[in-house]
This record gives C-alpha cells, structure tokens and sequence, in this order.
C-alpha cells in the first residue's frame, strides 16, 4: 500500500479508490474522536484523584500503581484483539462496546467500597478504553484520503490530550468539590451522550467506499492477519517508536506526576496541577506541528522521534539530578514542556505501521503498534511504584527506570530502521508501478 506520497516528498497525491474526504468526513468522524475523547477523560482521571485514592483505599505507592497497571495490562492486551475485531465487524459495532465497557467502568469506581471492587472497574474501563483509539485510525483511513493520515493520527491525538486536559482542569476541581461518589459518577454522564451520537450518526464508511468482504475462516484468518502484519518490518518498527516515545509522558500524566511533584518537589497541589497541565497544553501544540511536518516530510520521521526522546532523557537526567533539595522551577517547567512531546511523537509510530499494510490489516497494525506505549507505561509504573516502596519514597532512584525502557527502545529502533526504509520504498515503487498518480 502506499501512503499516497514519496517517502521523501512534498507533493500531494491521491490514490485511486481513495475516500473523498470533505465535510461530512469531518463531521462522521468527529464522533469517533469526540468518543476517544470521553475514554482519555475516564483513563486519566485516576491521574489527578492518585493521592485521594491512597487515602481512600488506604493502600500504599504499590497498591496505588496497581490501578493504573492493571487499565493498562488490560488495554494492552486487548490491542490486537481489537485490531482483529474492527478490521472484521467495523468500527461502529466495535466503538459502541467499547463505550458501554468504560462508562459501566467510570460508575462503577465511582461506588466502588472497596479496593477490589475499584480494581474490577478499572479493568472494565481499561477494556472499554482499549476499543476506542484503533477504531478511531480505522475510521479516519475510511473517511479520508491516505496522504491525510498523519495529520488525522495527530488530531486524534490531540483530542485525546484534550480529554486529558479536561480531566485535570475540570475533574480535578470537581472532586474536591463535589467529592468522589459525585465526581466520577458525574462524568460518566459523558458516555452516555457520545453512545447516543455514535448510534444515531456514525458510519463505517462513505457510500461507494466499502471494504471489499474478507471471508472468515476462524483461528487460521486469526493467524494470517497477525503474522502478515508482524513480517513487515514496518509495523515493528512503528511499535518500538510507540514504545520509546509515549511512556514517560503517559506515566507522568496517568499516576506518578502528581505525587512526584508535590511530595519530592515540594510543590502546592494547585502548582502541580499547572504544571501537569502545561504537559497537556504541549502536546496538544507539538502534536499539531509533527503532524504537518510529517505529512509534508516522511523523511523527518525517525529524527523527530529519536530527538524527541534524546530531549526527554536529557530533561529528566537534570531534573533527578539536580544537586539541591528540589529542582528549580525553571527545570520542571522545561521537563513538561518536553514530556509534552512525547504522545505527538508516539503517533509518528502509526506513519511506519501505515504505509506497510494494505487496507485490511490496518487495524491489526494499529493494534500491534499501540501495544508499544503502553506495555513500556504499564512496566514503568509498576517499577516506580516498587522501587517508591523499597527505597522509601526516593523519587530519583524509581523514575531512573525511565532510562532503561528508553536505552531499550532506542537499540531496537535503530536495529530496525533500515530494513523498514527499504521495504516502504520497495512498496511505494511497486504501487507507481501498478497504479496512476493523479495530482491534487
């Protein structure tokens, strides 16, 4: 398949059979993001509720992580699961699940009495959650042209960064306000209002653009989708960029940010939370700027990928190593600044995946892709959150985790760039030869 582009060009091109895009593009779509939106709210709210849950469960720094590793473990392990699903049923059917699963999952930690009962509904919110991105990339390869996938990578993103955003401004304030019962089963009110636009406007596709029918043959469909997508060197090396990029953001942002701050920092709640939030707002304006950049220059890729986690190592390597009680302002305001980064450059993984699957493996792709993230994210807070326990809360030891999960990235990145490279240009001969370009 090809992306519709030169790998190093500047030139726009539509493919043949291309989707239309337009309008009502927009407007289809917006309700996958608008659905993707409400999950990132509920996935990140344990971020800004972290130490009202210690107390409200009275569990210690292992136990608190164990909620967002268990999400985590559950939306991993989903990834491809759901890629096989919405390549097979679409993305309406597999949407509409997945809102259900992470509203029922929203109310249900809101009544949670217990610690276990609260675990069992992050589970189900993870599950949910996991249903919602993959579908949402399905949808915009659907509704709009292949040379517009960067960019529709990076705006769904961006509304998940919203979603963020709104959980820690919003959430945050309703929950010392309100209190817990009221604040998350509040905003589990959210789901109910996307499930109803999904089930009365959403489509699969534009008319004339349906996929052509793939016949169902059981565990064997199974094998052959995850094994053609897993060959190209493409969809691997778009995992290890997810892997290496996301998680020390995601990890900031979902659990450990909060307390990092305010307990090794010294910070007020109120700074802490601005300073979070300055992640969130970085994110959104990168992710607008890597968007452009890489659908204009594929070339610029791997670089922007690579220097956005030498920058990010580089930020948190002065920060745990600042020689005072507490790094100056200055330095976290530069460290959020860049950890905002980090989900921009992730999505830059799913530009590798892309161009090296054809139409119907895409959501396989994207599921294999995705996994990277939050596999690094869910290992990471699970190493902090011990290391916290061992050590007695020494915050420079358990966040120099990060550094092995980056070294460990980067070596497979570099293992795999080349072979990657020379596959999507093979493609990419092999689709000028076989089809006409036509201009836009």
């Amino acid at each position: 398949m090809s992306t519709g582009k030169p790998c190093g060009g500047g030139s726009d091109f539509t493919l043949p059979g291309d989707p239309p895009g337009g309008r009502r593009a927009v407007a289809v779509w917006g309700i996958g993001v608008c659905v993707y939106f409400v999950a990132v709210i509920f996935r990140t709210s344990l971020g800004v509720a972290g130490l009202d849950a210690a107390d409200r469960f009275d569990v210690n720094a292992s136990a608190l992580s164990t909620f967002s590793i268990l999400q985590l473990l559950v939306y991993a392990g989903m990834q491809i699961p759901v890629g096989l699903l919405v390549d097979r049923l679409g993305t309406k059917k597999v949407l509409g699940i997945g809102v259900v699963l992470f509203t029922a999952g929203q109310l249900g930690f809101a009544f949670s009495p217990s610690y276990g009962m609260a675990l069992a509904s992050r589970a189900l919110l993870g599950c949910g959650d996991a249903m919602t991105f993959i579908s949402v990339l399905r949808l915009g390869t659907r509704w709009f042209p292949a040379r517009r996938g960067p960019l529709v990578a990076q705006f769904a993103g961006l509304a998940g960064m919203a979603g963020n955003l709104v959980s820690t401004l919003v959430l945050a304030r309703l929950l010392h306000g309100v209190g817990w019962t009221a604040a998350f089963a509040g905003s589990a009110l959210a789901g109910v209002v996307v499930l109803v636009l999904l089930v009365l406007f959403l489509k699969d596709h534009p008319e004339g653009h349906a996929p052509e029918p793939v016949p169902h043959q059981g565990s064997a469909y199974v094998r052959r989708q995850i094994a053609a997508s897993w060959r190209e060197p493409g969809t691997r090396l778009g995992l290890w960029v997810h892997f290496t990029t996301q998680f020390p953001a995601m990890v900031f942002l979902l659990l450990w940010g909060l307390p990092f701050l305010v307990e090794a920092q010294g910070l007020s709640r109120a700074t802490a939370g601005e300073l979070l939030t300055l992640v969130v707002l970085s994110n959104m304006a990168v992710g607008l700027v890597y968007g452009q950049v890489v659908a204009r220059h594929h070339e610029a890729r791997l670089p922007l990928a690579l220097g956005t986690v030498g920058a990010t190592a580089l930020l948190w390597a002065a920060t745990l190593a600042w020689p005072g009680a507490h790094a100056p302002m200055w330095l976290l305001v530069a460290l959020c600044t860049v950890l905002g980064a980090c989900g921009p450059a992730s999505m830059i993984g799913f530009d590798f995946a892309r161009p090296a699957n054809p139409p119907e493996r895409q959501g396989t792709a994207s599921g294999i892709t995705n996994m990277g993230g939050f596999v690094a994210s869910m290992t990471t807070l699970f190493a902090v959150g011990v290391v916290l326990d061992a050590t007695g809360d020494d915050y420079t030891v358990a966040f120099s985790s990060v550094f092995v999960l980056q070294a460990l990235g980067v070596s497979q990145i570099l293992r795999l760039r080349s072979r990657a490279a020379r596959r999507e240009r093979e493609r990419l001969v092999a689709s000028r030869v076989s089809s006409v370009h036509v201009p836009v």
